[in-house]
């Protein structure tokens, strides 16, 4: 008999409505939409402009529209997981917030930061609860409010976030679901991608508020390199352990930081851009809800059996690559 995996059998999303143009950056820095488009690939990327409302009101969406899909109630969830960099509070945790909201009366709860490879560290968590036969159902969510930590002074930065999130539920299979994950870090990397202020140790002052240090902050060449280089070696690394090559994989989706990051990471696969998912374009860079939400933006294209790549990298540095096998076993009442 097969053994059991985590299969993605749900999947919900919910971005803000407002949309932030290159256009309307082109009126609050010294930069041109054709400048942004070239560099980044982005046309546009949605705002949460909602005032008190953080990377809990969008994950809270996110997972009542995943609820609705998956016609199951909250009380059936065993766990959630939340992955933010930008978090509602210190503490409590963002996802005790959204079990509060959303009546998960039943389930454990904790936030995962692992930057914008943040999904692929919650995936590999939620795979071992369901893979350990002591949860059926575990939740993943990945809100970012980037927003909130962008510097709309720094053209170099402000032109790649946006805000959104998305989730998917993970519950056991024996003919579907993730095959493999591989993760990685290095810690050396840390200071090219930073917030540098609001820590414990560099607490907000007045003085280094107005330096702008609770604002994101990376070393852009340094890192394009990086991200290039550790998400190819990440997909590469997995299709080699699993015995497979790029004309076994169906669909990959990328950590949709930057256009020309994706064409570099599919070039050195050799993956032929066809089979690259994308949404950068209307998105922007959403950290950790970049692949949940690409997968989310195309999940019409999915099919049961097809073989998904996903790969991400983020500030730590971090990176990941999974292998999954799309579909879920549903019975007849929610196929």
């Amino acid at each position: 008999m097969s053994a059991i995996r985590a299969a993605i059998s749900g999947i919900g999303a919910w971005v803000p409505e407002d949309r932030l143009t290159n256009a309307d950056l082109e009126a609050m820095v010294a930069t041109s939409a054709e400048w942004i488009v070239s560099r980044t690939g982005i046309h546009e990327r949605r705002i949460l402009r909602e005032p008190g409302c953080g990377a809990s009101y969008m994950a809270i969406k996110a997972v009542e529209e995943l609820l609705g899909r998956a016609q199951i109630s909250a009380l059936e969830v065993d766990g959630l997981i939340v992955t933010t960099v930008t978090p509602d509070h210190k503490f409590p945790s963002t996802a005790s917030l959204v079990c509060g909201a959303l009546g998960l009366g039943r389930a454990f709860a904790f936030d995962l930061n692992a930057t914008c490879s943040g999904f692929l560290y919650a995936l590999e968590v939620g795979r071992r609860f369901i893979e350990s036969g002591a949860y059926r159902r575990i939740i993943v969510v990945s809100s970012e409010m980037m927003s909130s930590i962008t510097d709309y002074r720094d053209r170099s930065s402000c032109i790649l976030f946006g805000d959104g999130a998305a989730a998917v539920l993970l519950e056991p299979s024996r003919r579907f679901g993730i095959e493999d994950i591989m993760l990685g870090c290095d810690g050396a990397g840390a200071k090219n991608i930073i917030v540098r202020g609001g820590g414990s140790a560099l607490p907000l002052t007045a003085e280094n508020l107005d330096e702008g240090l609770q604002y994101f902050w990376q070393d852009g060449t340094v890192v394009f390199k990086h991200a290039v280089q550790s998400m190819e070696a990440a997909c590469a690394g997995i299709l080699a352990r699993n015995n497979l090559g790029a004309d076994d994989v169906r669909w990959a989706v990328a950590h949709q930081a930057n256009l020309r990051i994706i064409t570099s990471v599919a070039q050195r696969l050799k993956l032929p851009p066809e089979k690259m998912l994308e949404n950068v374009q209307t998105r922007g860079n959403t950290s950790s809800a970049s692949v949940p939400l690409c997968l989310y933006d195309h999940r019409e294209a999915l099919a049961p059996g097809d073989r998904v790549l996903l790969t991400a990298f983020g500030s730590g540095y971090t990176w990941g690559s999974a292998l999954l096998t799309w579909g879920a076993d549903l019975p007849p009442d929610r196929a």
